[in-house]
């Protein structure tokens, strides 16, 4: 499973032109499930996106977690991060799950987040999104948990 974590001061998604959803500090979460991706993947990027201390203290150290500063989450599914452009000029997706399972597996990650306590509004599954970000910092991050 891969994510792609950006720390920002407000987010909103928008399909077909209509806004679904917005937050204001926190994270927006790119998920790719890859295939093989099971409930241990899933269990290890969530407790890591919690939990990753990206916010910084009184210090202006990177020292609190999403929990601590009480953030949100857009969580977006993101099948593209699967790609594999090593070859030619087109990417690859070979490495991106089925959809059912892939929208099993993000509808989980969402639960498993809102289950923390963590507010988390979220896209639509394979829709066609336009999403507005304000990155924080810019403070990017990718996890991957076969690494």
């Amino acid at each position: 499973m891969k994510v792609l974590i950006q720390r920002v001061l407000n987010a909103r998604v928008a399909i077909n032109g209509l806004q679904a959803g917005a937050i204001d500090k926190g994270f927006v979460v790119f998920l790719c499930v890859v295939k093989g991706d099971t409930l241990t993947e899933l269990e290890y990027i969530c407790r890591k996106t919690v939990n990753l201390r990206i916010f910084e203290d009184a210090n202006g150290k990177m020292n609190l977690s999403l929990k601590d500063v009480n953030g949100s989450v857009l969580a977006i599914s993101q099948f593209t991060l699967a790609s594999d452009c090593k070859k030619g000029n087109r990417p690859s997706f070979d490495m991106a799950e089925e959809p059912a399972r892939a929208r099993e597996l993000y509808e989980a990650f969402v639960e498993r987040l809102r289950r923390e306590g963590v507010n988390t509004v979220t896209g639509e599954f394979a829709a066609n999104m336009q999403i507005s970000l304000t990155n924080d910092g810019p403070v990017t991050f990718m996890l991957d948990s076969r690494l």
